[in-house]
């Protein structure tokens, strides 16, 4: 028994501890880029399977109402590429990368205004994508500027 609390009081030493959960974070971000490119490989497959049914399947006039479906889809791969590149530098460097989530975000807020449906949509929805690609790219030009600067 002693022996059993002394192995937890020396696993429970800060250094220890700390250790462990760095291994534990490693661990997740690793299975995180496996699922990740099991992701990216379906939505390739899912963009193959829609372009060749669009391209031979439907009538001509329609494609170009497609078109924007298939730009939606193409960003979704690119969303998801940028997503693994955040993971891969995070294993890399162990720290977040800031200036890859803000590009990654505002991919993601082009997408939507790429797809977004005018008919669809209110006013204030449009207002919002406008403030929240305002706020990403302030963001990202003061993450650019403080990097150029150190």
């Amino acid at each position: 028994m002693r022996k059993l609390l002394r192995q937890i009081l020396v696993t429970t030493k800060d250094e220890n501890f700390m250790h462990i959960i760095e291994n534990i974070e490693v661990l997740v971000s690793k299975t995180l880029s496996i699922f990740m490119v099991m992701v990216i490989l379906v939505a390739i497959g899912d963009l193959g399977i829609f372009i060749f049914k669009e391209l031979f399947a439907a009538p001509f006039a329609q494609f170009n109402t497609t078109l924007y479906k298939i730009f939606g889809l193409f960003l979704n791969v690119l969303i998801a590429l940028e997503i693994l590149e955040n993971i891969t530098a995070y294993l890399r460097k162990h720290v977040f990368q800031v200036e890859l989530v803000i590009v990654t975000s505002l991919i993601a807020v082009a997408r939507k205004i790429i797809i977004l449906d005018l008919d669809k949509v209110s006013g204030i929805d449009i207002i919002g994508l406008g403030i929240a690609i305002l706020a990403l790219s302030i963001s990202y030009l003061i993450i650019r500027l403080s990097n150029s600067n150190n």
